[in-house]
């Protein structure tokens, strides 16, 4: 292509003297390309040095490595494959130009080419030391991303237990973090998947409440509105009619949400606007607000309006990373699904209780520990959350929903982990419930079983813990 272009070309195995051998692997490792790029300008020893082993100077380097990221990302890729695409010769040059940036211009990124041309065409030829050291850092983060994508391919592929590591770009600084005396900043992909359209600058507790938001309601394909308050859900609701929808979600609990959070999963129209604009908000986000819906909500000159622009299972982590003293918790995200809904009790469960436990099921995921949901099949009635003990959970859950005067005859109760003792079965059978889903596995399974059978109520156990501490 350069060729074609008119550019003046040399082989590198012209300029280096040497040919290209074992199959390619070694083209660029050589004294004369890398005594090119780091022999000190002005310095008479380098240059003498230089001039003796006939080392040109090389000024400027440009460089695309391999495609290693994109060539595990194919479905069919094979070990051998993935291992010929470890670049070796291109961060070797990177590094080396980037080490003697006082002299030399590196350049790993496309978005830069236009950049250095005008920075080229302001200083005769050549570039700025300012540039060249921005350029310099960015070069050296990029090969360390690059090592970094290559060890987590070869430590998940070989099984073998290292090191973690990660390197992602910064997004932006933040004001402050979770409270105003903390220093904090995001980094990573975050505006690839939210954009945000109207409101103050997002805050540290906004990005941590927009993230569990999305991670909520990517649980739901039908059409769904839901409440958030410091990550933890506040009320569900599911209709085809949207404002229905929030109607379910807001009766839940109408004095948690002023300040929180509401994420829909459908576009927001001028009747849903208005009636959420009736309560004060942080943050709401939608996939889309519909022109009248946004001028709506646009008066409110504080109020976040952030559109997802991806899919909320694309925005999802694909590592939970929690720090601790002396290091970093890792590990994959709660994503299970499809759990088996094994009947321990004498009655099975109706076709409208098992809707109702499943949806509770999905919400009592996003819940803090202990964590449990009172629901139908379409709404949640009352929410316990972030509790020591699993019957307290269960009673603020049944205060919550007396407090909203919201009955739980005939409701499902949902348990994020077993119940210990009987004790919060029955609280749950005396405020009404008539089934209950919870992961099973107590040592008391058999004394709760019981119970709910004295009570006449369907228990499903899924096998499945959802602690979310």
């Amino acid at each position: 292509m350069l060729r074609n272009e008119g550019v003046p070309v040399r082989e590198i195995s012209s300029f280096t003297a040497f040919p290209e051998v074992l199959e390619g692997r070694v083209k660029t490792l050589h004294p004369r390309v890398h005594g090119g790029l780091l022999y000190k300008r002005g310095n008479p020893k380098h240059e003498a040095e230089a001039r003796e082993c006939g080392f040109e100077p090389i000024d400027l380097v440009v460089v695309n490595l391999y495609p290693f990221e994109a060539t595990i990302a194919k479905p069919d890729v094979t070990f051998a494959e993935a291992i010929e695409n470890i670049d070796i010769g291109g961060p070797s040059m990177i590094r080396s130009a980037a080490k003697n940036y006082e002299s030399v211009t590196v350049v790993v990124d496309p978005a830069d080419y236009d950049v250095v041309l005008e920075n080229m065409r302001n200083n005769d030829g050549e570039t700025t030391l300012r540039l060249r050291e921005r350029l310099a850092i960015r070069a050296f983060i990029k090969t360390s991303e690059y090592d970094r994508v290559i060890s987590n391919f070869l430590e998940k592929e070989q099984v073998t237990e290292a090191s973690f590591s990660v390197s992602l770009p910064l997004v932006t600084r933040l004001r402050y973090g979770e409270n105003p005396h903390q220093s904090a900043a995001l980094y990573g992909d975050f505006n690839k998947h939210f954009e945000k359209l109207h409101g103050k600058e997002l805050s540290f507790n906004n990005i941590l409440d927009i993230s569990a938001a999305t991670n909520l309601i990517g649980e739901f394909e039908e059409p769904t509105v839901a409440i958030l308050k410091h990550t933890n859900p506040c009320g569900v609701g599911s209709d085809a009619d949207l404002h229905a929808a929030w109607e379910k979600a807001f009766a839940t609990d109408k004095q948690a949400p002023f300040g929180g959070i509401i994420i829909c999963n459908r576009p927001i129209d001028e009747v849903l606007a208005k009636a959420i604009g009736e309560i004060f908000s942080e943050v709401i986000i939608a996939p889309k607000f519909k022109s009248e819906a946004r001028a709506i909500l646009q008066k409110k000159k504080n109020l976040r309006l952030i559109q997802l622009i991806t899919s909320a299972a694309e925005a999802r982590s694909t590592i939970d990373v929690r720090s601790v003293c002396g290091g970093v918790l890792v590990q994959d995200p709660d994503t299970a699904n499809q759990v088996p809904l094994n009947a321990v009790t004498r009655r099975q469960p109706t076709k409208t209780e098992l809707n109702a436990m499943l949806f509770g099921w999905r919400v009592v995921k996003h819940v803090k520990s202990n964590a449990i949901v009172y629901a139908k099949a379409d709404r949640t009635l009352g929410i316990g959350a972030g509790q020591m003990s699993r019957v307290d959970a269960s009673r603020i859950a049944v205060w919550k929903a007396e407090a909203a005067g919201l009955s739980l005859k005939g409701s499902a109760v949902a348990s994020d982990a077993f119940f210990p003792f009987p004790d919060g079965l029955i609280a749950a059978a005396d405020a009404g419930a008539t089934c209950a889903i919870q992961p099973g596995g107590s040592v008391r399974d058999a004394e709760i079983i019981a119970a709910a059978n004295e009570r006449n109520m369907a228990m499903i156990f899924t096998s499945i813990r959802h602690f979310r501490h």
